[in-house]
């Protein structure tokens, strides 16, 4: 209990914009454990996990590629894995211990995953014993497959695949799993919701796990909210506006499609195609806020103020917290 009660304290001397409960975010760290297996080569592989259910433990499957038997890690205690559930393609396995004398984390149906919501991604990065505690907000989320997946700032590292992210009151929202190349990198997490999928899939006991996950493919087979990526962090604004477009071409009921087109054509000096992209997109999404910043800032530069104040109103139902940051950031005393 001591080691979670120095995560913790280290944790609160950050202090994030709402008020956050010990005891449920003690509750959520306690729910995430280690998972370890030897590969091929003797060495230690290891990724990380989150309880979900008595004995049940769900992770990513990439961590058992190499390794035959693995097991679950709590400190000095460990655990041996009997069987899995995996689905490959998106990466997630459920797995089974026996006696796992750990609560399971809490999960919520229909979870609110607005744009700047606070979370916390919580692990073991680097295969530390203790996990680490990472604070960030949501960048975006993406309609794949039936679900979204989840773009954040929570930042995690090798050793953290597995792990959970959660809300700042402990719920479970998702399985951290992939992050592009880089100091600036992009954080993934797959949607908890694909886990109703994965109990119904058939019981396997035999190891390594192997197989291919979508985020792995060549890069032109990736969805199109990765292709993005890159080009974004590289501030590649003629391949953005390209990928953007093919994007739309292949949904153009997608909001975050026209908003990152806007954002292409934006920095591409295009104001006037800039605005009807954004403007889309927040037709599509009414909640894309990162949409409504970039058209509050266009419509500073015009110093068309009505629509300056408009954008504030309708980010302010949003979340009251984003429409003061909107407000800093256009550099009104109050409000806009």
């Amino acid at each position: 209990m001591r080691q979670y009660a120095l995560i913790l304290s280290l944790l609160f001397a950050i202090q994030p914009a709402h008020a956050i409960d010990q005891e449920k975010i003690l509750a959520a760290t306690q729910a995430v454990v280690m998972v370890r297996g030897y590969n091929d080569n003797g060495g230690l592989a290891y990724g990380s996990g989150v309880v979900v259910a008595t004995n049940k433990v769900l992770t990513n499957c990439h961590i058992f590629r190499s390794t035959k038997q693995p097991w679950i890690a709590r400190g000095e205690d460990t655990y041996s894995i009997t069987s899995v559930q995996a689905d490959r393609w998106h990466d997630l396995c459920l797995i089974t211990a026996s006696n796992l004398p750990f609560k399971p984390a809490i999960i919520l149906k229909n979870q609110n995953l607005n744009r700047g919501k606070e979370v916390l991604s919580i692990g073991h990065s680097n295969g530390v014993p203790n996990p680490l505690t990472s604070m960030g907000v949501i960048k975006s989320t993406y309609n794949f497959e039936g679900s979204h997946v989840i773009r954040s700032t929570a930042q995690f590292r090798m050793g953290a695949s597995g792990s959970g992210i959660f809300d700042m009151d402990g719920n479970l929202l998702g399985i951290n799993t992939f992050k592009t190349p880089g100091r600036q990198a992009y954080f993934y997490s797959l949607p908890i919701e694909w886990l109703a999928n994965l109990e119904k899939l058939p019981v396997e006991t035999v190891f390594p796990v192997v197989g291919k996950a979508f985020w792995e493919e060549e890069d032109k087979n990736k969805p199109y909210f990765m292709q993005i990526a890159i080009p974004e962090i590289n501030q590649d604004w003629p391949r953005l506006e390209q990928i953007s477009q093919k994007w739309i071409d292949a949904d153009s009921k997608n909001s975050d499609a026209w908003y990152e087109l806007g954002n292409a054509q934006e920095n591409l000096n295009k104001m006037d195609e800039a605005e009807k992209s954004y403007k889309q997109s927040a037709l599509l999404d009414s909640g894309n806020t990162a949409s409504l910043f970039r058209l509050g800032v266009i419509a500073k530069a015009k110093g068309d103020t009505q629509a300056m104040h408009n954008i504030n109103l309708a980010i302010a139902k949003i979340d009251p917290s984003l429409a003061d940051e909107y407000s800093a950031s256009l550099g009104c005393n109050k409000e806009c």
